[in-house]
C-alpha cells in the first residue's frame, strides 16, 4: 500500500531536524516530499531539494491547473503546497512519502488520505522555548517572528488531531522517541 508519514509542528519545534534524522537512518524506506513555496530561499537551501521555490504568480497558475494535492496560503501571498507529481514520483520508487509540513497541511492530507497517512505532531515544551529557538535561528524579522508566534498559538490547539505526539524538550530524547516510533511504524508493513 502507498503510505504517507507527515511530521508537522509549529515553526521552530524541531520537526525538520527529526525528519532529516529519519531520512538519514532509513533511506531505503522513505523519500522526502519536496514542497513548493513562494517564500524567499534561506541561506543554505537548495531549490528542488529543500523546496521548489516559485513565484506567487507561478504558484497560482499551478493551482489553476490542479497540480497540487493540497496547498495553503500560510501568510499573506506566501504559499506552500504539495505537488501531485511529487507524491507520485516517490510512490513509483516504492517508498513511503515523508513530509515536513505545516499543521494545516498535515490535517488536509490526512483528510485526503485517511488510510495511507499517519500524522506526527512535534510538540515544543512551551511557547517561550519556541520563541527562543526562533530568535536563535536569526532568520526572522521582528514582523515575521510576531506572525509565527501568533500562528504557533493556533497550531498548538490541533495537537489532538494527530495520530502521534512527540515532545521535543530535549533533542536527543526526541530523536530516540522518533526512531522508536519509526521502528514500530515500519513493522506495520
Amino acid at each position: 500500500m502507498n503510505r504517507l508519514l507527515l511530521f508537522a509542528a509549529p515553526s521552530g519545534a524541531g520537526k525538520t531536524t527529526l525528519v532529516k534524522s529519519v531520512l538519514a537512518t532509513y533511506p531505503d524506506d522513505f523519500s522526502f516530499s519536496v514542497s513548493a513555496c513562494t517564500r524567499p530561499m534561506r541561506e543554505g537551501e537548495i531549490d528542488g531539494k529543500d523546496y521548489y521555490f516559485i513565484s506567487p504568480e507561478e504558484f497560482k497558475a499551478r493551482v489553476a491547473r490542479n497540480e497540487f494535492i493540497e496547498y495553503e496560503e500560510v501568510y499573506q501571498n506566501q504559499f506552500y503546497g504539495t505537488l501531485k507529481s511529487e507524491v507520485q514520483r516517490i510512490w513509483a520508487l516504492g517508498k513511503i512519502v515523508l513530509f515536513d509540513i505545516d499543521v494545516k497541511g498535515a490535517i488536509n492530507l490526512k483528510k485526503l488520505f485517511p488510510k495511507e497517512a499517519t500524522t506526527v505532531f512535534v510538540k515544543p515544551p512551551s511557547v517561550e522555548v519556541l520563541l527562543q529557538r526562533l530568535q536563535r535561528r536569526n532568520t526572522e524579522t521582528t514582523e515575521s517572528l510576531r506572525k509565527r508566534i501568533d500562528k504557533v498559538k493556533i497550531e498548538l490547539a490541533f495537537e489532538q488531531c494527530f495520530d502521534v505526539v512527540l515532545l521535543n524538550d530535549d533533542l536527543q530524547t526526541a530523536l530516540d522517541d522518533t526512531h522508536a516510533f519509526i521502528r514500530r511504524f515500519l513493522k506495520k508493513e
